[in-house]
């Protein structure tokens, strides 16, 4: 063999192999790595509706707006009457509020033909109509989040004014107001009563809505101390104190929320339009007219009419010994006729200035077997405290709940 051939045919096969070795290491090097997965665009989902390649149009309902006026720009006349009509029973459309939003989900092209409309009832329902195909419709919710919070603050002049400066959910206060509905009086506050809670907010797509569920609380009013703790077991739900008696009372501290008392009870005052010295055997609590005035406690309605200077006056026996009546109110609630039962809290009228009245107020007024009392200083028993049974469980969620509280600043 030629010596130049014999030099190529050792280059050669040198090379070969070096590429074979380079070969076999790269393969036992990659045999175990993982495939790349496909990356895939997430899909974009509103009212629980994939909109991918579609058109969303959002909106809000205008004052003196109508289904039909909302959706004439998207459907034919005979289809809106459709939706009005046969599907009542899922959502009747005229319960359409200005304010609330609707959205309208169509084709993405030219046409734009309509395939879903979207009204929202309040922050978390809405109804969806189908209209794609034959036409369908139901409810839906939105994905709702919640987290634990806390909140605190000192009384100024007010509760309500108290949330306001320090920019907490009213509607917070007013669930702190119902929890101590019983046991303090929100009308005789004074500066320096001070609280600190502990909440659930819910979210939807990030923002609050509602006020949030209290699980405990601490109000210093006064003075004094008033632990509040949600407890749940069985058939049991309510607010008991740190020994486990309940907050829940026979009667609530006042007949409405939020007002000041313009005149309390007297054995001798002077009539703001008689201008004469009687006696006022009730407490006045001026308020806005049309504010709701609720039932002190269970009974049944005694009175519901007018009646004299009273104007319009509702009278309720809640028992053999207490009987309240409400008096001057520009009307009466929903089944509020005599011989009607009612339930604590539930809406028996409205302030308003009927009778012998200067302006808008609530006359109340407490009898105990059959005679005035001053509502302001009526004592009222105690309902069932936590079973001794279900202690053991009560005293641990205090413990846990009493050091959020002494946490908070």
């Amino acid at each position: 063999m030629h010596k130049t051939t014999l030099k190529w045919l050792v280059l050669v096969t040198f090379t070969t192999l070096i590429l074979l070795f380079s070969a076999i290491i790269l393969y036992q090097f990659y045999q175990g790595a993982p495939v790349p997965e496909k990356i895939e665009k997430p899909s974009k989902t509103v009212f629980n509706i994939n909109i991918d390649s579609l058109h969303l149009t959002t909106n809000a309902v205008k004052n003196g707006q109508n289904l039909s006026e909302i959706l004439s720009p998207y459907c034919s006349p005979q289809l809106i009457d459709r939706i009005a009509k046969d599907t009542r029973a899922v959502f009747d459309v005229r319960k359409i509020r200005p304010g609330n939003k609707y959205a309208f989900i169509s084709t993405a092209d030219s046409v734009h033909k309509p395939l879903y409309f979207i009204y929202e009832i309040n922050d978390v329902d809405f109804v969806v109509y189908d209209l794609r195909d034959s036409l369908h419709a139901y409810l839906d919710k939105k994905d709702v989040t919640t987290s634990f919070k806390t909140a605190s603050g000192t009384i100024t002049t007010s509760l309500w004014n108290t949330f306001q400066q320090a920019n907490l959910n009213v509607e917070l206060g007013l669930a702190l107001a119902d929890v101590y509905a019983w046991t303090i009086d929100f009308y005789g506050l004074q500066k320096g009563d001070h609280f600190r809670v502990v909440y659930e907010e819910s979210a939807v797509e990030g923002r609050p809505v509602g006020g949030g569920r209290i699980l405990a609380a601490i109000f210093n009013s006064s003075g004094k101390d008033y632990y509040a703790f949600l407890f749940n077991h069985d058939t049991v739900h309510g607010y008991f104190d740190e020994t486990g008696k309940s907050l829940r009372r026979s009667f609530l501290k006042a007949p409405l929320h939020f007002s000041r008392i313009s005149s309390r009870f007297s054995r001798s005052r002077m009539h703001p339009i008689l201008k004469i010295r009687r006696p006022h055997f009730g407490v006045d609590y001026s308020a806005p007219s049309g504010t709701p005035v609720v039932a002190l406690g269970d009974g049944r309605v005694a009175e519901a009419g007018w009646k004299g200077g009273f104007g319009r006056c509702v009278t309720i026996r809640h028992n053999s010994v207490y009987t309240t009546s409400y008096a001057h109110l520009s009307g009466f609630g929903k089944g509020i006729t005599p011989g009607a039962h009612v339930r604590q809290g539930q809406v028996i009228g409205f302030v308003g200035s009927s009778g012998l009245s200067t302006g808008p107020h609530l006359d109340f007024r407490v009898y105990k077997n059959g005679s005035p009392t001053d509502p302001l200083h009526m004592e009222s028993p105690p309902t069932n405290p936590v079973n001794k049974a279900w202690m053991a469980e009560y005293d641990s969620l205090v413990k846990k709940f009493t050091m959020e509280l002494d946490s908070i600043k």
